[in-house]
């Protein structure tokens, strides 16, 4: 197994951009991925409305225009060009004011040889709406690009405080053509496999869960007390945040600053134990021995798992087969700890307590 600091842990990727980009830099670090994208994205380049809205802008002649993506306002430019009139809408949105929703879409601007006048640090929607009703908007013509979905309410408040507003719808979310490893990775998340799980847009987390349907419950527990949610920023967590999950992020809302955040928060969740002289970290589906990974089969890890929650006590056997994944008899537990005992190397690490069970053997018990 590729040692790293992700060695060990299974994390799974709901994105559909960039989930290639992700995969690689998760296994780079040694992890697992499972790639289960929540949501697809459906370019409107050839779209009517999309072509209706971008001439509405070039004849409206806008005061203010707000970039919510990057990746949105380019295919914007990109469709216009496809049309003929690409010059025509830079030069209307040249004579605008434009706000930027964050770095991102401040490049794609300047890409286009525009400038921004200003972009919301936060990255939402709801900074920039601040922004706009607290110098005035009555009699302003506003265009809005759309980011996956209509922007309702802030499209709302702007028109209720007087503005003209024109949306541009430049991709939206769909379901996944084929959800079955959504439905896969629910199962792996509800049944303990998965140590974290990454989200990039809000609107994946709400398929996610849409997806899930009446396995949500089981969900909000295995994120509550085992499976780490870890989302790109605030705007992505505000689904979770609403189900009351517990969620990480990193301070600036990048990819690779998320994938940092997995990489430091996932290590810090795994059990350090001295055992027999040895340090034995327990992860999601492998231990470390003096950092030395060893990669186990379901059955041994649910033992070694179970028994790591109680460090030196005894774990009797019928505890230990509910741990095991399709649960069983003191059998089964017993061919586990004999496997569990040979892929650690050695049977100094765990215990028989003749007709009781079995215990680790933790340095400080001993």
């Amino acid at each position: 197994m590729t040692e790293g600091a992700l060695a060990g842990f299974t994390v799974a990727v709901t994105a559909e951009r960039r989930r290639n980009e992700m995969a690689a830099l998760l296994e780079r670090r040694g992890a697992r991925v499972v790639s289960a994208p929540a949501i697809t994205i459906i370019p409107l380049i050839d779209d009517d409305a999309l072509h209706a809205a971008t001439a509405a802008c070039i004849g409206l002649e806008p005061h203010l225009v707000v970039a919510t993506t990057g990746f949105g306002f380019r295919g914007w430019l990109e469709a216009a060009e496809g049309w003929g009139i690409g010059d025509q809408l830079r030069t209307s949105l040249r004579g605008a004011r434009i706000l930027a929703r964050g770095p991102k879409p401040c490049g794609a601007i300047r890409a286009a040889g525009l400038t921004e006048e200003w972009a919301a640090k936060t990255e939402a929607n709801e900074e920039i709406l601040q922004r706009l009703l607290s110098e005035g908007v009555a009699g302003k013509r506003i265009v809005v690009q759309e980011h996956g979905e209509p922007q309702t309410e802030f499209v709302d408040a702007l028109r209720s405080a007087g503005a003209a507003v024109v949306e541009v719808p430049v991709y939206r979310w769909a379901m996944p053509p084929d959800i079955a490893p959504v439905k896969r990775l629910v199962d792996q998340i509800t049944g303990g496999q998965i140590d974290a799980v990454t989200f990039t847009s809000a609107p994946a987390v709400k398929a996610f869960f849409q997806v899930a349907g009446e396995s949500e419950a089981d969900l909000r527990s295995a994120f509550a007390c085992r499976t780490l949610a870890a989302c790109v920023g605030p705007v992505t967590a505000a689904p979770l945040i609403d189900r009351g999950i517990p969620v990480v992020m990193p301070e600036r809302y990048r990819l690779g600053a998320l994938i940092k955040t997995v990489t430091d928060e996932l290590p810090k969740r795994a059990v350090r134990l001295q055992v027999a002289g040895s340090t034995l970290e327990v992860r999601g589906h492998a231990v470390l021995i003096d950092d030395v990974i060893h990669g186990l089969a379901p059955a041994a890890m649910a033992i070694l798992t179970a028994l790591a929650r109680k460090p030196g006590a005894v774990v009797s056997k019928d505890q230990l087969a509910e741990s095991l994944p399709r649960g069983n008899d003191g059998h089964a537990v017993d061919v586990a700890v004999a496997r569990l005992r040979a892929a650690l190397g050695s049977g100094k690490h765990i215990e028989t307590v003749i007709k009781r069970g079995y215990r680790l053997r933790v340095d400080e018990a001993a």
